[in-house]
């Protein structure tokens, strides 16, 4: 690495102390950027800026789109769920159907599915907002505003 070489036109004592004075600023301000990108370097890795990145509906849990976690997480977890829930006092070829049945739709959820229904679900229960009134609007009668009569 070829190292830079800087002259200076320096010819008395006062342009010395000037020059020494403005490498010591530089220097500063050079050591406070350097900290300042370390630290947002450093950031990137923290816990938290790993789930800002990661922890996205489009991103969460999917690697790329043969290797959907959430959807293989979903197509085990999904016919557990209704065997013991809904079908708890059913025979064994209703919960070996439902059990196949919600595997296969277990497999087509990914994130953005399940946001979206957890979305929809959360609308029903969140109370709808009351509409404003409307106020009365000016009815125009026909009347001019420079008659006699208004």
């Amino acid at each position: 690495m070829k190292k830079k070489i800087r002259k200076y036109n320096i010819n008395n004592l006062d342009d010395l102390h000037v020059m020494v004075s403005t490498l010591k600023a530089e220097h500063e301000l050079k050591g406070d950027l350097l900290l300042k990108d370390t630290k947002g370097y450093l950031n990137q890795f923290t816990l938290g800026g790993l789930i800002k990145r990661y922890a996205t509906p489009s991103a969460f849990l999917k690697i790329d789109d043969k290797l959907n976690i959430s959807s293989s997480i979903m197509s085990m977890v999904l016919p557990f769920l209704m065997n013991t829930t809904l079908f708890r006092g059913s025979g064994f070829l209703t919960k070996t159907l439902v059990g196949l049945a919600s595997n296969k739709v277990g497999k087509t959820l990914d994130a953005e599915h399940l946001s979206a229904i957890f979305n929809s679900v959360k609308s029903w229960f969140t109370g709808t907002k009351k509409k404003d009134e409307k106020t009365p609007q000016y009815v125009d009668y026909g009347i001019p505003p420079d008659s006699e009569t208004y």
